[in-house]
């Protein structure tokens, strides 16, 4: 990798790593935060979720905003947006505020790491693409996993709105790179494409459809008219807009889904979200409500997770190189769900050894399971379709963590409601709600074994390449 391509690397590892830390820094400030603004769980997160549902509302524009605008605008004005978000997030006096400003703050995110991931892929040739993305994904993976322990430190000592100031000078550092290193993308020629009104908005409809009939079986029910109506909601929206796509200059090529080692690979990416997204949003809960400790302690006994990322993440992305995405994959898929039975078994009487090597094995097991999968995913598809697949597996991924998130809470909500008529003390509802969240989790990473385990052992799929319409 010569030294132009390492700078390049770096400017993309930033800009994601700053995106990616922000859907996870505010998670340990979230029982703050439900103080600060007297929220219950429910309305609190929201903080998270609206981040999360904006995020894939504005995924789909990235092959349509590159063609019109070219990489080097898209990404630099991301960026800017972004920055400006993290901005208002941090001056927020209410938590509607807060929630409208995150959105902001995910209008420039949405498209940030698929446009990186694109970059990249265009950038480096398909013998290095692995390597390159095992790096690139330090930061895209780094970014959740120091979060909570980054986020701990800063609402400890400076209060919750500090986890969102921190974004300001990451963000200027990284808009000086991309003016200093990714000014080569301004030669790429660009186009004016129609853009796909109809399919956009059949599209966003779906994504809120699918939102809130997740988030309103917590309160009405699966047999209420308020899930039958977003069930409904949901099926409608997607019909139309599968139907949508098959015009020309539609919002997404769909096309992709041809590939069966992209959809193999896709179904991974989304169990893989649902479970991870859903099951971490209540560590910091587990960690400060049940068994105590504070901010800084709960971040900090996250931060082996992230270390351990951090050594193993090149490694597998070597693996993806060599061919072993699908052993690699079915490892890590195994090892993250062990971690998650693990997690079930914390409670006040828990030694903090059994909490580090519990955040040490999900570590191995992220790594191993992430780099492979995306190789895959983006090796399946011909080199015209790499802007579609990039945002298809940003997408996927974060609407299957807003998914998790939304089950997870449903889940914790009927537990809860469960052992309380048990006639169990408040405390003990909510220890067995999250004990059986995380049981949950890993019951569900484990559906992910049966795609993972057809994926190929060679990386780069030259028969599919061949065969998928350009």
């Amino acid at each position: 990798m010569t030294k132009d391509k390492r700078l390049i690397l770096i400017t993309l590892m930033l800009g994601t790593s700053m995106a990616a830390i922000d859907s996870s820094i505010v998670n340990v400030s979230l029982p703050v935060i439900r103080t600060h603004f007297n929220a219950d769980v429910q309305n609190v997160q929201w903080v998270v979720t609206a981040y999360m549902i904006s995020f894939c509302l504005f995924i789909p524009l990235t092959s349509w905003l590159k063609n019109r605008v070219g990489y080097f605008y898209l990404y630099t004005g991301c960026v800017t947006i972004f920055t400006i978000g993290s901005l208002l997030c941090s001056l927020s006096s209410s938590l509607e505020m807060l929630i409208i400003a995150r959105v902001i703050q995910a209008i420039g995110g949405g498209a940030m790491s698929p446009t990186s991931l694109a970059i990249l892929s265009d950038t480096f040739p398909k013998e290095e693409r692995g390597s390159a993305i095992g790096w690139w994904g330090i930061g895209n993976v780094m970014g959740p996993a120091l979060g909570p322990t980054l986020g701990g430190v800063l609402t400890h000592y400076f209060g919750w709105p500090s986890v969102f100031y921190i974004n300001i000078p990451i963000g200027l550092l990284v808009l000086w790179m991309n003016f200093r290193y990714l000014g080569f993308l301004r030669n790429i020629p660009i186009s004016k494409p129609k853009f796909d009104a109809s399919g956009f908005v059949f599209f966003s409809l779906f994504i809120v459809a699918v939102q809130y009939a997740t988030s309103t079986t917590s309160k009405t029910g699966i047999g209420s008219i308020e899930f039958i109506t977003g069930l409904a909601a949901c099926l409608i929206s997607f019909a139309l807009f599968l139907r949508s796509s098959k015009k020309p200059d539609a919002l997404l090529d769909l096309s992709v889904f041809k590939s069966p080692t992209f959809n193999r690979a896709a179904i991974v990416v989304v169990i893989r979200s649902v479970a991870l997204f859903g099951g971490m949003f209540f560590i910091p809960f587990l960690l400060q409500g049940q068994v105590g400790f504070s901010e800084v302690q709960s971040g900090l006994l996250m931060l082996p997770n992230a270390l351990m990322m951090l050594v193993t993440r090149p490694f597998a992305g070597r693996m993806a190189d060599k061919g072993l995405t699908r052993n690699i994959s079915v490892a890590g898929i195994i090892i993250v769900a062990t971690s998650f039975v693990f997690f079930s078994r914390i409670d006040p009487g828990t030694s903090i050894g059994f909490i580090i090597v519990s955040m040490m094995i999900r570590g191995l097991g992220m790594s191993l399971l992430v780099a492979p999968v995306s190789t895959a995913l983006l090796n399946s598809v011909g080199p015209f379709q790499t802007a579609t697949a990039t945002s298809m597996n940003s997408l996927l991924q974060q609407l299957g963590g807003s998914i998790g998130i939304a089950l997870s809470t449903v889940a914790h909500s009927y537990i809860y409601a469960y052992y309380e008529n048990k006639h169990y003390t408040p405390n003990m509802a909510e220890h067995f709600a999250l004990q059986w969240g995380f049981l949950i989790t890993s019951f569900i990473i484990i559906l992910a074994l049966i795609p993972a385990s057809k994926l190929p052992e060679k990386a780069i799929l030259f028969r599919e390449r061949k065969e998928m319409p350009m």
